[in-house]
């Protein structure tokens, strides 16, 4: 083999080495021999890079390093075999080698040492750099002092006038490290994994968690906690530590959702356990809708109480006007869907037809109830009318029927005007089925137990007189026969 051609393979070897690494890398190795312009490093394998004598002198331009020492340097050129640098890997790079660093997108270390409006100062190379305070982080930093008197790693991204003009960005270097590490932390991300992570922004319908790496998910607002979130700051902001758990990750868009909720125990779970119809429990008014009013009976069980459940008053959307979200009161749980996570509950007021049917026991809920049954005389509340007859309101979720046949009025009157929406009925209860779905009332039956009571009142009092006069003939008899 010719000298060439050993000149040739040696260029080829120092060629693979520089590969295997990147210009702006910190890395370590053994100084193997010191010459009069620069020192030889071994840097693993076969592989050697060399380094600026003057890069090795203390201030008095003394060679503080031996053959055998170990350093640690960043690449700056990996063109043609590997050049390193171990003054911009401790800080101390002059004001060539940190417009040279600027120019190559080197990074540089330097210690914040206050805080200032909008950014913060930093010292690199006894030179005085400027960190805007979006660029000192991948998160918000709402108090800038945190990070005084730390050491960090900079990216210069703007160098004039020998250092009149010196920005620098953490952040560039975080996200730069973050995309390297992201792949690795999307392999753990997966649906039902449990995650620690932070906090990284709040907004009205959800949080961005940093998961690691820079990988944000979504924790929304719904996934927060089982009882209603109405903020979700309320529940968390910006920087605190979580722990998640992974819902979903589209294929396509890479999106992840997260939830906060699923850590705890579902109290839908066991909500045939806790809840039974009839059941009577204290709740509160959390918000209220056209079609009736949503009530919390415990942290993440809300119910509804349907328009229909409250008594008639004549005025369209008049039952809302005595309801107010954060009232609170007794509550009869009327119907219970746990499949669909549903319960349906009624008011309890004091004074009402159903009120007067509920027992409540102190410091807990009752299952008493007497129940509408045929034959049973009860005082309702005109509901609505329609051409075969008039809706009754008798209790909460038990609506009666009263046929125009059993009204009493006289074919042709307008049964509007004799029993206005809201007015109060007394009626007698034909027909009811166990569920209380099918019920038909008659008012015509309180007439016509009350014109009975009249005919047997009427006979009665004919019967006392009869008897009244015939004895009093009597006596008169055996008066006159005692004088004669």
């Amino acid at each position: 083999m010719t000298s060439n051609d050993d000149d040739f393979a040696a260029l080829f070897e120092a060629s693979i080495q520089s590969r295997r690494f990147e210009r702006g890398q910190t890395i370590e190795g053994t100084i193997v021999a010191i010459g009069p312009e620069v020192a030889f490093v071994n840097v693993g394998g076969k592989g050697e890079a060399t380094i600026d004598l003057v890069e090795l002198q203390d201030e008095d331009g003394d060679v503080e390093v031996h053959v055998g020492d170990r350093i640690q340097a960043v690449v700056v050129s990996t063109s043609g075999g590997l050049v390193l640098s171990r003054r911009l890997a401790l800080g101390a790079a002059n004001a060539g080698q940190l417009e040279d660093a600027f120019r190559a997108g080197l990074p540089v270390e330097g210690k914040v040492e206050k805080a200032t409006k909008g950014g913060l100062e930093v010292r690199i190379a006894r030179q005085r750099a400027f960190c805007p305070m979006s660029q000192i982080d991948t998160i918000r930093t709402e108090d800038a002092t945190v990070h005084e008197g730390r050491v960090y790693a900079f990216r210069i991204i703007e160098y004039r006038d020998g250092g009149e003009k010196f920005v620098v960005s953490r952040r560039a270097l975080l996200e730069e490290e973050q995309k390297t590490k992201s792949v690795e932390v999307r392999k753990s991300i997966v649906v039902g994994a449990v995650i620690t992570g932070r906090v990284v922004s709040v907004r009205d319908f959800g949080a961005f968690v940093d998961l690691g790496a820079g990988v944000q998910g979504l924790l929304h607002v719904s996934e927060m906690a089982w009882a209603r979130v109405s903020k979700a700051e309320d529940v968390v902001k910006p920087g605190d530590e979580v722990t998640v758990k992974v819902l979903r990750v589209d294929d396509v868009t890479q999106q992840i959702a997260l939830g906060l909720k699923q850590l705890s125990a579902d109290p839908w779970a066991a909500i045939l356990d806790t809840y039974a119809i009839g059941q009577v429990c204290e709740g509160r008014v959390t918000r209220v809708a056209d079609f009736g009013a949503f009530v919390e009976l415990e942290p993440g069980v809300e119910a509804l109480a349907h328009m229909s459940t409250f008594a008639p008053t004549g005025r369209a959307g008049g039952w809302s006007k005595s309801i107010t979200v954060g009232m609170a009161g007794a509550f009869e749980v009327l119907s219970i869907d746990p499949d669909k996570k549903r319960i349906g509950v009624a008011l309890v007021e004091a004074g009402s037809a159903k009120g007067s049917e509920v027992a409540s026991a102190s410091g807990g809920a009752t299952q008493t109830r007497t129940g509408i049954v045929p034959g049973a005389r009860v005082t309702g509340k005109v509901d609505r009318h329609e051409t075969f007859g008039v809706f009754v309101f008798l209790a909460p979720g038990r609506t009666g029927l009263m046929p125009l046949s059993e009204t009493g009025v006289e074919k042709g009157a307008d049964i509007k005007k004799v029993f206005p929406v809201g007015s109060d009925v007394d009626v007698i209860v034909l027909e009811a089925d166990p569920q209380g779905r099918r019920i038909r009332v008659s008012h015509k039956a309180i007439e016509a137990a009350a014109e009975a009571a009249e005919v047997r009142e009427y006979k009665e009092r004919a019967e006392v007189a009869q008897s009244g006069s015939f004895g009093g003939s009597l006596a008169d008899k055996l008066r006159g026969a005692l004088k004669r």
